[in-house]
């Protein structure tokens, strides 16, 4: 089985007497390793979908494995405990704690795993260094820069060496060159810790540096393309 192996999924709101489907019988497989880049414009399901592959929200009907786990099965404690063994999360507002540092920011994912205080500093500490800010480890996000605060939010991410990367519009309030380097390193985390990523975007050439592109319109999806060779 795929690490993940979506079936025909959708998901249906209801508003006053009407009805519509966000996600139409969306059926997907991803493969331990690839890097997915979900396009789409607003209204297209990809921000729906990226929610049912973070565990954060439900489909009405339909199946969803996650590593051989039938994630629509599991009560709340339990996609809980799912987030934070397999998935590491990136968002496009870096969802910072504002009066907590860098390293104690990066902590956090560990703390709710119950690890031991100095296991978790050195493991932040090690995930600051990845992504070169082990000298930024006691600042607040206020005093770091966008990209200083999204390089947080990505060692916070893999800190618990989380298998799947889920980045929802990550260069979204970046500027061109930042939005570069954040990208060269999501290719970098694929290619070399053979982490699978799987990234929201509207921005065509953030697209690009994906090795496969997945295209969602009214719910559906409408192509799903492989790249023989991504942007560097």
């Amino acid at each position: 089985m795929s690490l993940i192996e979506i079936k025909n999924l959708v998901k249906t709101y209801q508003t006053g007497e009407s009805s519509f489907n966000a996600l139409d019988n969306v059926s997907l497989s991803v493969e331990e390793g690839e890097f997915v880049a979900i396009m789409g414009t607003s209204g297209s399901g990809k921000s729906t979908f990226m929610n049912t592959l973070g565990c954060l929200d439900k489909p009405t009907s339909g199946s969803y494995y996650l590593d051989g786990i039938d994630v629509l099965s599991l009560n709340a404690d339990r996609l809980s405990e799912i987030r934070n063994l397999k998935l590491g999360f990136v968002f496009q507002g870096f969802n910072l704690i504002p009066r907590t540092s860098a390293i104690e920011n990066v902590e956090m994912p560990m703390i709710y795993k119950g690890i031991a205080q100095h296991e978790r500093l050195e493991k932040a500490r090690q995930a600051l260094k990845i992504v070169g800010l082990e000298h930024r480890e006691h600042h607040l996000p206020n005093q770091m820069s966008g990209g200083q605060q999204q390089r947080v939010a990505i060692a916070r991410a893999i800190v618990n060496d989380a298998p799947i990367i889920l980045a929802d519009e990550p260069t979204g309030n970046l500027d061109t060159k930042t939005s570069i380097e954040v990208m060269e390193f999501f290719v970098s985390l694929n290619e070399q810790s053979g982490k699978t990523i799987i990234l929201v975007t509207h921005e065509p050439d953030i697209a690009e540096y994906s090795k496969r592109i997945v295209r969602f319109k009214d719910g559906k999806i409408i192509s799903d393309e492989l790249r023989s060779k991504a942007k560097v």
